[in-house]
């Protein structure tokens, strides 16, 4: 199949509009330092966008830590998270070489700095995982618990292709009293095992460890996936049923946003970067031609997960999403048990103003949680 490449003028028109409007990946950068980096750049030649997005972190980090040593908290978390902002954006999309490999790791280390300042603190919390050969034998979490006399209901949070553990804002859940443990999904990061077609083993671990943790209520465990993280999402709300309380599917592939017509059409949409290769990446592949021959199997219509019962859900996108097609979020409607849906005139995802108070609220009614936030 044709594959078509961005050139690097069309790619940094958008980038430069996120970058105007701290938009992923830039939510924690200077907005003109980030547009002065993509100027200068000429291409999205892996180590060079690597190196490029590095080197203003350092500066941020040491003045981070002298903030730290006069014991201004703010200002520490403040300029941890814009080192981490910086490391953030050079391992993205994904951490396809050794450059990008080492930023993802210094991005993670300020990350956990920064958290130690944040209201709840972010705990690294590390999930024995049953891995087959050559996979890991862990998952790692980043939990954050308001402080209660009682087990607190839990969100379990993940994001796709280019947003790892660190990049989910639980924030809002967390002001109304539901703890959040954000993890990596198959394929990314920290995750123990590639994307596959069983790889939802994953969240047999994670449910198990939260069994264990005293400080979480396992009646009343919710999951989030946005972006292709909605697909692991869309899955496991039916073959996890029985261990979930609710789901929300932001955006995911489901059956149509595998086929080989898609894919190619997905390559001229509002991705700035190789979509086709970041997704082989997260299954165990690494150019746009495998990507093309494995994507089908993914299916969960083919597959017959659709038409199984399902866990309580809601599905949300923009209806001009050109990453994954609208299409995917009708047939989440047309198989299996009843689900809430909610359409945005947007893009992927669905981002709108709205969004974000309008899953929070369906959380916390199907969760039953009366909205006292501590």
């Amino acid at each position: 199949m044709k594959r078509y490449v961005r050139p690097y003028a069309e790619a940094k028109e958008e980038l430069l509009r996120r970058a105007a409007e701290r938009r992923n990946p830039f939510d924690n950068t200077v907005p003109e330092e980030a547009a002065a980096i993509l100027n200068r750049l000429a291409t999205l030649e892996h180590e060079a966008w690597a190196a490029a997005f590095s080197a203003p972190a350092p500066a941020y980090e040491e003045e981070a830590r002298r903030a730290e040593a006069a014991g201004d908290a703010a200002k520490a978390r403040a300029n941890y998270l814009l080192a981490y902002g910086y490391y953030r954006v050079a391992r993205y999309p994904c951490m396809s070489s050794t450059g990008k490999q080492a930023a993802y790791r210094k991005s993670q280390d300020v990350y956990l700095k920064a958290g130690r300042w944040m209201d709840p603190p972010i705990d690294r919390v590390e999930m024995p995982f049953n891995g087959r050969a050559g996979e890991g034998n862990l998952s790692v979490g980043l939990l954050r618990v308001p402080a209660a006399s009682a087990p607190r209901p839990l969100l379990i949070a993940w994001g796709g292709i280019d947003s790892f553990k660190e990049e989910r804002r639980t924030e809002p859940f967390l002001s109304r009293g539901i703890a959040s443990l954000s993890i990596d999904m198959p394929g990314v990061a920290d995750a123990p095992l590639a994307g596959s077609e069983d790889a939802e083993r994953l969240w047999d671990a994670v449910l198990d460890w939260v069994q264990t943790e005293p400080r979480l209520d396992p009646r009343r465990v919710a999951v989030w996936g946005g972006s292709t993280g909605g697909y692991w999402a869309a899955k496991i709300a039916h073959t996890h049923r029985s261990r979930l309380a609710a789901v929300i599917e932001q955006g995911g592939p489901i059956h149509h946003a595998f086929q080989p017509e898609w894919i190619e059409q997905s390559q001229h949409g509002e991705y700035p970067f190789e979509l086709g290769e970041t997704l082989a990446c997260a299954f165990g592949h690494s150019t746009f031609d495998e990507w093309v021959s494995y994507a089908p199997r993914l299916s969960l219509l083919d597959q017959g997960v659709l038409d199984q019962p399902c866990a309580p859900m809601l599905c949300i996108n923009g209806v001009h999403d050109s990453v994954f097609p609208v299409a995917d979020q009708h047939l989440l409607l047309e198989h299996g048990s009843p689900k809430t849906m909610r359409l945005y005139p947007s893009g992927h995802m669905g981002h709108t103003s709205e969004t974000m108070p309008h899953m929070v609220t369906w959380l916390c009614e199907t969760l039953g949680v009366d909205g006292d936030a501590r």
